[in-house]
């Protein structure tokens, strides 16, 4: 890829809703299509003269890895937003929130028997940091809903009211639970890549998935306007 085409950013979500949300906040002009590798292309924007990268991973912590490392092949360490959608797990809470990811945890992860804390994966830290002027942006910026900093946690259960209750206490700092972040932390972690995580709260770990599908679309859009200040502040 030529240096001027590098992205300022790149931006992965997992669901087509969740990226259409930021595509069509962005209104850009599009570039091109990158490579295909992972579950989709790149697609590249044009937005204020600086190019900006938008990728669909698809769900889970297999495709968001390997979403994650075809954007560190073709463009290098640049940073990566994780936007989308996620569970309300913490009490207060509340569906439209957004949660910007403060600290994010691997909730599948359990190697307590070799000494590890619960969520740390072997040879990694206990969690992982989002940059921290990336994280500071994205908290500030100013909406009529509410925007909370707190952890985020993942994993590949999609969390319902029983599972949930496991994970409140086992994981008393997590405020909110998705698929994909953790697992984009831990490669942006390995390969010195600035991140963060944008989620808004689409349900409250319901017995079923009824509840996420009826707040999919707003939810989406509501992180994404987030993530529309952080974009915009790597593009000044």
């Amino acid at each position: 890829m030529h240096q001027e085409s590098r992205p300022v950013a790149v931006v992965i979500a997992a669901m087509s809703e969740e990226l259409a949300a930021v595509a069509d906040l962005f209104g850009g002009v599009v570039l091109q299509d990158g490579p295909v590798g992972g579950h989709d292309e790149h697609h590249l924007l044009d937005v204020g003269g600086r190019t900006v990268a938008l990728r669909r991973s698809g769900i889970g912590f297999t495709n968001a890895t390997a979403a994650v490392a075809h954007c560190f092949h073709d463009f290098g360490a640049v940073p990566v937003i994780s936007v989308g959608t996620a569970g309300g797990l913490m009490r207060g809470i509340a569906i439209g929130d957004v949660v910007v990811g403060d600290h994010y945890v691997n909730v599948n992860a359990d190697a307590t028997a070799f000494g590890y804390a619960l969520g740390q994966v072997p040879g990694m830290p206990p969690g992982y940091a989002p940059d921290a002027r990336m994280a500071d942006v994205a908290a500030a910026a100013e909406t009529p809903y509410r925007v909370r900093s707190a952890t985020i946690g993942s994993s590949e259960v999609f969390v319902t009211e029983g599972r949930a209750r496991v994970l409140r206490e086992a994981f008393p700092q997590v405020a909110a639970v998705d698929m994909e972040s953790a697992a984009i932390a831990q490669f942006a972690h390995v390969h010195d890549m600035p991140f963060v995580s944008i989620r808004g709260i689409s349900d409250l770990c319901a017995p079923d998935g009824d509840e996420f599908k009826e707040h999919l679309d707003d939810a989406s859009a509501r992180a994404a306007r987030v993530a529309h200040d952080v974009v915009t502040d790597l593009t000044v």
